[in-house]
């Protein structure tokens, strides 16, 4: 019976730790949303106060729970956060391979039928990793990509509100000289 319930709070725990992470990455999400820009200075910077003060509440509730690692386990975990850190340090010099390359390790840790290639070599690391950390990897490359996926669609509504601008423009120039 104590066994069922040490599981049960190990469970929650890892339920808050999960909750925490969602609401730190909703809050980041809203901060940078291309609604920000379209609301008056004063809105924005009131709705930035909250968030930064909501943020800060967040970051308070500190949530651990400890997984227990053999030797090897402990190395695959170290093997593992190594090439997911590197991917992500590549992200400013070529976004689109580092999302297909982060795309092919998610594949990796998924046991679904893959959408694309799976890098092998991670999934052997990911497999000699406890279970719970498999689980904490395959989220941590979730966020990611929902991040990327995230930053996609800024640039492109970006880069389309300037491509609207210069075509106005050039609409306009052309009717000043025709």
């Amino acid at each position: 019976m104590p066994h069922m319930w040490v599981e049960a709070l190990r469970e929650a725990a890892t339920a808050v730790e999960q909750e925490k992470e969602i609401l730190l990455e909703m809050i980041h999400s809203i901060q940078n949303s291309q609604d920000m820009r379209q609301i008056s200075d004063g809105e924005r910077e009131e709705l930035n106060l909250t968030a930064n003060r909501l943020m800060g509440r967040t970051l308070t509730v500190e949530v651990s729970v400890e997984t227990i690692r053999n030797p090897q386990q402990q190395e695959s975990l170290k093997h593992a956060t190594r090439i997911i850190d590197e991917v992500v340090n590549k992200f400013l010099d070529d976004l689109g391979n580092a999302k297909s390359h982060l795309m092919s390790l998610y594949s990796a840790c998924s046991s679904e039928v893959p959408h694309g290639p799976v890098d092998q070599k991670f999934q052997s690391i990911v497999i000699g990793c406890a279970l719970e950390d498999q689980k904490k990897i395959k989220r941590r490359l979730e966020t990611l990509l929902r991040n990327i996926e995230n930053s996609d669609k800024a640039i492109k509504l970006l880069e389309h509100s300037k491509g609207a601008g210069t075509k106005t423009l050039q609409q306009n120039a052309e009717s000043k000289f025709n």
